[in-house]
């Protein structure tokens, strides 16, 4: 019994060893470089991708050498909207000369997207972001309910936003423009949060990843809570990958190897490096 136990095992140890030796075989993969992945990740947007480093870079070099291949990044600011950054970084090339990646990190894996871009495949969601509020427990309770109730408190207090962002457009709408006033903004989340820590604002709307990147692992005495309003019609968006619509079996492999990295924990272990709680389902 034990010989026919161990003769399993080692079987199935054998074909697990296979499937990862079939991303070995970097001639298989279709990029367009023979040997190398060429990995779009945005400038100046941490925790995913800022100054050389960040969870897209470090996910990114984990799927390069999950194929086989030796990563390429190129950075890019974000355009006008989505659209114009799929077409710049993965089925068309940038009309400054930049030529598309063969993926692209931190896309939305959103149905119309997809839909208005049929140039590109969306898929191998791996986080999913939420807006979230941290706040000084001592001047604002829990933002939850209705935003007649949940924001009433900012009539008197005021919020921090990064500019321009899907907070910044809630809170400016919000009860009928009566804390507009109270709306701070600042360039990046992490200003957002240095104010809330010298007392400018006494809370800061944000997604959940970049506040509590902003916020590092020290103890803190704010309160962080998910943002759940019926006037919210956005509650989450999953992040995932992107690659030109004609390459499907860059898709698939690409697809195995990112469901790989999250089987062994390595996505899990990525995201908490960069002080990020992973998360694929809502709070």
């Amino acid at each position: 019994m034990w010989t026919k136990r161990r003769t399993s095992l080692r079987l199935l140890a054998g074909l697990a060893l296979a499937g990862l030796a079939s991303f070995a075989r970097a001639g298989d993969v279709p990029v367009q470089q023979p040997g190398v992945l060429r990995i779009a990740v945005y400038n100046d947007f941490a925790p995913y991708s800022a100054k050389g480093q960040g969870i897209d870079v470090d996910l990114g070099r984990a799927l390069a050498e999950k194929l086989g291949l030796k990563p390429d990044f190129v950075w890019f600011s974000a355009d006008d909207d989505m659209g114009d950054d799929l077409r710049n970084m993965v089925w068309k090339g940038h009309y400054l000369g930049t030529r598309p990646a063969d993926v692209m990190m931190h896309v939305p894996v959103d149905t119309r997207l997809a839909q208005a871009n049929k140039q590109v495949t969306i898929f191998a969601p791996y986080y999913l972001e939420t807006l979230a509020v941290v706040r000084d427990p001592q001047r604002v309770p829990p933002v939850s309910g209705s935003a007649a109730v949940a924001l009433e408190v900012f009539t008197r207090e005021k919020i921090g936003v990064e500019v321009g962002s899907l907070a910044d457009s809630f809170l400016l709408a919000s009860l009928s423009g009566r804390i507009r006033d109270q709306v701070v903004h600042y360039r990046s989340v992490a200003k957002a949060v240095g104010g809330l820590r010298a007392g400018e604002v006494a809370a800061v709307m944000a997604p959940k990843a970049e506040l509590e990147a902003a916020l590092g692992s020290a103890p803190s005495p704010y309160a962080m809570g998910p943002v759940k309003m019926p006037e919210m019609r956005i509650n989450g968006w999953a992040l995932g990958l992107a690659v030109k619509a004609d390459n499907p079996q860059l898709a698939d492999t690409l697809g195995q190897a990112m469901a790989q990295l999250e089987k062994d924990g390595t996505v899990k272990q990525i995201f908490a490096r960069h002080g990020v709680t992973h998360q694929t389902t809502g709070d």
